[in-house]
């Protein structure tokens, strides 16, 4: 489920929530119970991807042109 960040405009806490996608844009509360919430910009971290595969070429001696 994913996890969404929120900041309160009334105490300035930041806090997340972890509902469905499909709450993603409802009002969330903040753990002090104040309603006025904003939710924040989130960046996702990926890791374990698949390496990119190596280049070949480019440069001179890596493009063959060096003798």
């Amino acid at each position: 489920m994913p996890r969404y960040d929120y900041r309160c405009r009334a105490c300035g806490s930041t806090f997340e929530l972890s509902r469905p996608m499909s709450e993603a844009s409802a009002p969330a509360t903040c753990p002090d119970g104040h309603g006025d919430t904003v939710k924040l910009l989130s960046t996702v971290a990926m890791t374990g991807g698949a390496a990119a595969p190596p280049q070949a070429g480019g440069g001179c001696c890596g493009g063959g042109c060096c003798g």
